[in-house]
């Protein structure tokens, strides 16, 4: 279960708690009405308490903040809960059990914690695990990263890769050419654990994967290709400087490399107001943000420049959806990938692999229409269209011989 407050739906109980500690949406709406039998696992860290400033990675007990840690895990079993993510300290669940003992009595708590347990048990019983929990290591080593394993997760990789553009049909590329793989570089950030990552250059892991199929060159003027290896932008949607100065903390997460100043945004946000806040506002209408790889946008720009004629290939690793709309005039080809190993990306280049991979998301013409679009309805942006007419829609993708027409674009299309 999430962390995040499902405001107004318990009309039941009426308690507007963090949806973990949720008894209407646990036990009254997933248990009983929806007759869910199996585990429920609380978001991580729900039961810690909560930074000191908005920022810091700490736990998210919204709604009960004024309970002590051990109060917590009691209210969150008796919503329904079997598993606490995020906690390896069993203090405050056995003081939790204790604290029910006095509540319900003995037989009551432990019938209570006998059906979590249950639960628990019964997915070790169905993989087997409780009745052979020893393994034989002659036999794992022939199943884990068996070579029949490995091959088909490469075909997966392969099969996901996107190709978006191929001007010219330039590609496949001819194994052997001369090729020039440029360095990334990137600002400093505030990562996942709200810690900064430093301002730092990347060699691409493409470039050593490349070796094995071309000739790499250390400049564009040696190169008859170039492979720019980017990454979609990297934003983050708070800024303590922000707040310092008298804000709500709260910017933009562009989707574009350049600044970027949300014009368009609400002027009063769907959601906000956790304790740390000053305002339930969270609306960032006419602030501004910066991606912090925007110099892969000069990558391909430069790239281009550089190459003039010759062959300049994109292939960006999407994290979520992006405007290229910036950097696709400068690209002869584009390959979208979600994560693969690099040389999944060489085999489509030189044609080993044919690409087949369709979009699984789209890509938005501008910011404004990211901004516009409606978040709980599906497939409702304008679209990207590129200068070779194609517009970058979900389940769209390009084979060597063109666009993909099959039995997936044509259960996918709108």
């Amino acid at each position: 279960m999430y962390v995040s407050v499902s405001y107004a739906v318990d009309k039941k109980y009426g308690e507007n708690v963090g949806n973990s500690y949720n008894k209407y949406l646990i036990t009254d709406l997933l248990r009983e009405e929806l007759g869910y039998e199996g585990v429920v696992c609380t978001d991580w860290g729900i039961t810690h308490d909560i930074g000191k400033t908005e920022e810091e990675f700490a736990g998210k007990c919204w709604g009960v903040e004024h309970l002590t840690e051990a109060e917590r895990h009691l209210k969150a079993l008796e919503a329904g809960v079997d598993q606490f993510g995020g906690n390896n300290d069993v203090k405050p669940v056995l003081e939790a059990y204790k604290m029910a003992c006095e509540k319900y009595g003995k037989e009551v708590t432990d019938a209570r914690f006998r059906r979590s347990a249950y639960r628990l048990l019964l997915n070790i019983f169905r993989t087997g695990l409780f009745e052979n929990p020893y393994l034989d290591l002659e036999k794992s080593l022939n199943i884990v990263g068996c070579p029949e394993f490995v091959e088909k997760g490469y075909q997966s990789q392969l099969k996901s890769i996107t190709m978006l553009k191929n001007r010219e049909h330039v590609l496949p590329l001819e194994k052997g050419m001369r090729v020039y793989v440029p360095e990334r570089h990137l600002k400093s950030y505030l990562d996942f654990m709200s810690h900064p990552t430093g301002e730092k250059t990347v060699t691409p892991a493409g470039k050593k994967a490349a070796a094995d199929y071309f000739t790499v060159v250390e400049t564009p003027e040696e190169a008859e290709a170039a492979l720019c290896f980017i990454e979609s932008p990297i934003s983050v949607g708070y800024d303590p400087e922000d707040r310092k100065s008298g804000g709500n903390g709260y910017v933009p997460v562009t989707l574009q490399y350049r600044p970027y100043q949300a014009v368009c945004a609400r002027q009063k946000s769907i959601a906000g107001g956790d304790p740390l806040e000053k305002s339930e506002n969270r609306s960032y209408k006419n602030k501004w943000n910066q991606a912090a790889n925007e110099e892969d946008l000069d990558l391909v720009i430069n790239m281009r420049k550089a190459m003039g004629d010759k062959p300049v290939i994109v292939i960006v690793s999407i994290k979520n959806p992006m405007v290229m709309s910036e950097f696709e005039p400068y690209a002869d080809a584009i390959l979208a990938e979600y994560g693969v190993m690099p040389k999944a990306v060489l085999d489509v280049i030189t044609g080993k692999f044919e690409p087949r991979g369709l979009l699984p998301i789209q890509i938005p013409t501008n910011m404004e229409t990211v901004e516009c679009q409606k978040e709980d309805v599906a497939l409702d942006m304008e679209c990207y269209q590129d200068s070779e007419g194609h517009v970058y829609d979900f389940g769209y993708g390009l084979n060597f011989a063109g666009v993909i027409s099959d039995f997936r674009t044509r259960r996918y299309k709108k």
